[in-house]
């Protein structure tokens, strides 16, 4: 019969993990520090496995298995939720170390937390761009005049779900995993930050690592039932297809406004210009041309740009005309006007669904959907199912879903509420409040730096909202003795 030591012989890897998983144990703690408010950093360390393992299995069966199927949108679900708990537990762990003034002793440990709050926003607003989708659609394009304001979009293009995979799935996690570990290893060799005011009695304490594992299965099982019954619907993303068939007369004249450099794209203005495409080139020449090389029917582009600038002219007003007053598309294709014919044919050839191919394939990436969301945007069809599903146009369209229970994002009202008190400025614009929010993260990263502003928690008093007679065993024993006297 085979003893302990036999056993244990049998299962060395199993040991050695178990041994190492317990060196990084915190022994002792101040007698607080069993409570739920200072032990947040355990739960997102949980969370980040959990997200990490959701998203595993989401890469491994792709899109159409998140999105249309039961288990795919179950964990998709579980997926948002833990995010959503993440982003939660992480600014509630950021105001319980403000609170107690915790940054005084340690301000690197406040530096690096600040650092990845910043990554964990962003990692949240990629992820939920590339989840497919209208809102995926809508969030990448607000997210692109973030960044392009920002004079950073040549970099960082939401509308490229190609490359912000690769942020999201490996280079944001992978930062995230290494600043969390020098996080907490620098945690465990100060120790859990004790009192600086002498009026809180404590003492040292062994930590309860049991009460730590049954709130880390209760939060497991909380996102799992929000995954089962807060599931994340499936809003399929618009297509230009749809938008032609809705309103062909309106796809016709943004085909018009890309042709003679008029539309949003053409004369992008915020700060820079990050599409130095050729609005002509992408929406009518390159597309036009394919569509006469299948047809082998006559260039009218050609003919057009064949006449004089008058005639030009003149004909581009005659075309503008003809379908503001909901002109025929079908029988737009034979008219004399060249214009006409030109962008009566792409809208039927947008309405079949070969315009938006062939849009596409001038990217370079298939994930590239730069081309396509501009042109929905442009066309104003991507606005107005945005509001049809409750992302309010005024705001800052990330995550911007105010009529849905299923989506919090609290965390983005103060940019909203910028975003509205200064859609009124003419000059004013995405570079504006890039710059605003830059500068709240750089005092946020420097705030135990910076004198007098460092002292406003302990003024305010903030710290009784986490040490007080419920939390800390001492005062609570006091409060007891001066009811018996």
């Amino acid at each position: 019969m085979k003893g302990k030591n036999d056993a244990k012989k049998e299962m060395p890897v199993l040991s050695d993990l178990g041994q190492l998983a317990q060196s990084m144990y915190i022994r002792m703690v101040p007698s607080y520090g069993n409570s739920f408010f200072f032990t947040i950093g355990v739960y997102l360390l949980e969370l980040f496995v959990i997200l990490a393992v959701s998203g595993m299995i989401m890469l491994i069966f792709g899109p159409y298995w998140w999105d249309l199927t039961a288990a795919g949108s179950f964990l998709r679900s579980v997926h948002l939720w833990a995010a959503e708990a993440f982003v939660t537990l992480m600014l509630l762990h950021l105001f319980v170390n403000f609170s107690t003034s915790a940054f005084k002793r340690k301000k690197l440990i406040w530096a690096i937390g600040s650092v990845m709050l910043m990554l964990v926003l962003l990692q949240f607003a990629f992820g939920v761009g590339i989840a497919g989708g209208l809102l995926s659609q809508w969030n990448d394009k607000a997210g692109a005049d973030l960044w392009n304001g920002l004079g950073l979009g040549y970099w960082v293009n939401p509308l490229n779900n190609g490359a912000v995979l690769g942020w999201h799935v490996a280079i944001i996690p992978l930062l995230l995993a290494v600043l969390m570990f020098v996080h907490y290893s620098l945690v465990k060799k100060k120790g859990i930050s004790r009192p600086y005011r002498k009026d809180i009695p404590y003492h040292m304490v062994p930590t309860d690592h049991g009460k730590m594992y049954r709130r880390m299965a209760y939060v497991f099982i909380i996102v799992l039932l929000f995954g089962v019954f807060f599931r994340v619907p499936y809003v399929p993303p618009l297509t230009i297809a749809e938008a032609a068939n809705s309103h062909p007369d309106n796809t016709a004249t943004t085909i018009l406004n890309e042709f003679n450099y008029s539309s949003g794209t053409a004369v992008y203005n915020d700060t820079i210009d990050p599409y130095t495409f050729s609005t002509r080139q992408v929406y009518v020449t390159i597309p036009y041309m394919t569509l006469i090389n299948l047809t082998h029917s006559e260039n009218y582009e050609a003919n057009f740009l064949s006449l004089n600038s008058t005639e030009q002219r003149l004909l581009m007003a005659a075309a503008f005309s003809y379908f503001s007053d909901n002109g025929s598309v079908a029988n737009g294709t034979t008219s004399t006007n060249p214009l006409i014919s030109v962008a009566s044919s792409l809208t039927l050839m947008a309405e079949s669904g070969a315009y938006q191919s062939a849009v596409q394939d001038e990217s370079a990436s298939g994930l590239n959907y730069t081309y396509v969301i501009r042109f929905l945007f442009d066309s104003g069809a991507l606005q107005g199912a945005a509001s049809k599903y409750g992302m309010r146009v005024s705001q800052f369209g990330m995550l911007n879903v105010a009529k849905q229970p299923w989506y919090i994002q609290y965390w983005l009202l103060p940019y909203n509420l910028l975003e509205i008190s200064t859609s009124g400025i003419s000059w004013w614009g995405d570079l504006e409040n890039g710059i605003l929010a830059t500068a709240a993260f750089i005092v946020l990263l420097a705030f135990p730096f910076i004198p007098y502003l460092n002292e406003l928690p302990d003024r305010l008093g903030f710290y009784k909202l986490f040490w007080n007679r419920f939390t800390v065993p001492e005062m609570r024993k006091r409060t007891k003795n001066r009811i018996r006297k």
